[in-house]
This record gives C-alpha cells, structure tokens and sequence, in this order.
C-alpha cells in the first residue's frame, strides 16, 4: 500500500490513541501505531524520534480542545474547579492514556498552557511565591491522585468489594467505609475531595 506523502501530528496522536483505545498501553509501540497509520515502522520515525515523543504527542492531542478560558465566576474556587473539571473530562475520555497524562504533564505544551491558566487564578486569588508553589502543587496531587483512583482503583471495583467482606471484628472501620464507599461515584468523589483541599488552601 502506498505510504501518504506526509503525517501531521494530530494524525499520528489519534493513531496512537485508537491503539491505546483498542490494545491499552502495553499495546502502545511504534510498530502498532505504524501499523494503525498502514505505514512501515521505519516510516514512523521519519515523524517521531521513539516512544516518548510519541506519548507527548499523545498528550497534547488530548488535552489541545480544554477550554483555558477563566470561568467568569467570581469564587476563586468555583474557577479553580472548572479548570481542574475540564482536565478530568479530557483526560478521562480514553482512560489508558491517564498514565500517560501524569507523566508528561510538564512536557506537553497544552499542559503548561493549562497549569499557567491555574496559576493566573491562584495569583488572581492574592497566592504568591512559595504559598503559590504549594498550592498549585496541592491541587495537582489531587488532580493525578484522583485519575489514577477513579481509572485503576475505582470505589466501586473489586477492591473495595473485598474490604467490605473482611471480618469486621478485626477492621471494623475499614469495612464499615468500604461499604459507604461502595455509593459514592466517581463525580462526586472528585468534587466533594476538590471542596476539602479548597477549604484548607482557603
């Protein structure tokens, strides 16, 4: 089959996210996105020097379409958390890319672009200097904490079903929280969190 005479580079990060869609990251490699591209391997290199470029394309595809503007309300947290909200949707639109996210969050340009539009609220809100440093840092522990539950340790998975089957005369809080965690979704995990870090950086 003929190779394309060029590759743009929202061509080949959709590639690679169709492989991460389809094969989950250990799937992902330059052979299988070639592959995904209908081009030799060698082709792919023409584009992307190896791996790690490639999952830095991956990205900054995912996050390009976060909207950076400031939400008009005047709550600096309510602003705060549209922008870290935007940044769960994005990353969780293909969940196999999350670690992918935590990764190369200070690599990708549309990353910097969206931690700068956090540090515009943050010093909006009077935060400079270390205090800044601290909360901007806070904020997104939180943030890749929480993908990483929500993706690879959901409350409601089979973790903590396990948890409420343990027996309560040894673990009687864990059971008892496990099974409250058991109601809680994802959304709202992440928003009731969001309002306790808020509330002590406040």
């Amino acid at each position: 089959m003929p190779r394309p005479r060029s590759l743009t580079s929202p061509a080949i990060a959709a590639a690679a996210i169709a492989v991460l869609d389809r094969d989950g990251l250990s799937g992902l490699t330059m052979r299988a996105v070639a592959k995904e591209l209908r081009i030799a391997t060698m082709g792919l290199y023409r584009y992307v020097a190896d791996r790690d470029e490639l999952e830095v394309l991956v990205v900054d595809h995912l996050l390009a379409t976060i909207d950076l503007t400031p939400p008009t309300d005047p709550n600096w947290r309510a602003r705060i958390t549209a922008l870290l909200d935007r940044m769960r949707t994005a990353a969780s639109a293909h969940p196999a890319a999350v670690p992918l996210v935590v990764r190369h969050r200070q690599s990708s340009p549309a990353s910097l672009r969206w931690i700068e539009a956090m540090l515009t609220i943050l010093t909006d809100a009077g935060f400079s200097g270390p205090s800044r440093v601290l909360a901007q840092r806070t904020l997104m522990a939180f943030l890749v904490g929480h993908l990483q539950n929500e993706h690879y340790g959901p409350l409601s998975g089979p973790g903590t079903t396990t948890m409420t089957q343990l027996p309560p005369t040894t673990y009687p809080l864990l059971t008892e929280t496990a099974t409250e965690a058991q109601n809680i979704d994802s959304t709202t995990e992440f928003r009731l969190g969001l309002e306790i870090v808020l509330r002590g950086l406040s």
